[in-house]
C-alpha cells in the first residue's frame, strides 16, 4: 500500500481526495496537513511514500523549501498538485527534484495514476512540459537567460504581481531587499518591459498569477 500525505490549504480538497481514495487497493491517504510547517513533523513521525503538495500551501514561500524537503527526506517522493500554470511552474518544480506535477483541473483518477507511477520511480509531466524542458536544454546560455526565468525570478514575479512590495517579498523569502530589487531589474530586462504595471500584465499573460 502506498502511504500518501496530502498537503493543501482547503478542507474540501482534503475531503474530496480522501473520499476518492478511501477504498483504493493501492493508495492510502495516511496524513493530511494544512500548512507547510506541519509537513516536517509528519515526515519525521510517519512513513510517507508520496507527498502530494500544493505550491500555494500556507507557509510555503519558495520552491527551494521543497528542494530542502527532498534533500532531508529522500525516501519520500513529491507530486505537485496545484492550480498554478503547469507550463510555467512544472519545469522549475521538476528541476528542483519533484517527481510529478498534476494540475487540479485533472481528474482524481489522474492523480491516482501519477501517485502509483511516481512510487515506481517514474517522473510525471505532460507533453507540453516535456517539450519546454527539451527546448530549454537545447538553447544556448544567452537564449536561456532571455527566455527562461529561474525559480527565484518566478517567485519574485508572482509576489510582485500579487501586490507585494520589495521589503515584503524580502521578508517572505528571507532575502535582502536589495536582492529583490536586483531580481526585479532582471525580470524587467528578461520580459522586455520598463515598469511594474507592464511587468504584472506580462506575468498575467504568462499565467504566472
Amino acid at each position: 500500500m502506498i502511504k500518501v500525505c496530502l498537503a493543501d490549504n482547503f478542507p474540501v480538497v482534503h475531503f474530496g481526495v480522501k473520499s476518492y481514495f478511501k477504498d483504493h487497493s493501492d493508495i492510502s491517504i495516511t496524513a493530511n496537513v494544512g500548512s507547510f510547517l506541519m509537513i516536517r513533523d509528519i515526515l519525521l513521525t510517519k512513513e510517507i511514500d508520496v507527498l502530494v503538495l500544493d505550491l500555494e500551501l500556507e507557509g510555503l514561500s519558495s520552491i527551494f523549501e521543497v528542494k530542502s524537503l527532498l534533500k532531508n527526506f529522500p525516501k519520500t517522493k513529491i507530486i505537485i498538485f496545484s492550480g498554478l500554470s503547469e507550463q510555467i511552474y512544472a519545469p522549475n518544480a521538476i528541476k528542483a527534484g519533484v517527481s510529478g506535477y498534476v494540475h487540479k483541473k485533472e481528474k482524481l483518477e489522474t492523480l491516482g495514476q501519477s501517485i502509483i507511477k511516481v512510487h515506481q520511480g517514474k517522473i510525471i509531466m505532460n507533453e507540453t512540459v516535456k517539450k519546454n524542458l527539451a527546448l530549454i536544454a537545447k538553447q544556448s546560455k544567452s537564449e536561456r537567460l532571455y527566455r527562461k526565468l529561474s525559480n527565484r525570478e518566478v517567485e519574485v514575479l508572482r509576489y510582485l504581481s500579487g501586490g507585494k512590495k520589495n521589503h515584503e517579498i524580502a521578508e517572505i523569502l528571507s532575502l535582502n531587499e536589495k536582492t529583490i530589487s536586483t531580481y526585479k531589474l532582471r525580470l524587467l530586462t528578461k520580459l522586455n518591459v520598463t515598469n511594474l504595471v507592464d511587468l504584472v500584465n506580462k506575468a498575467k499573460s504568462l499565467e504566472i498569477v
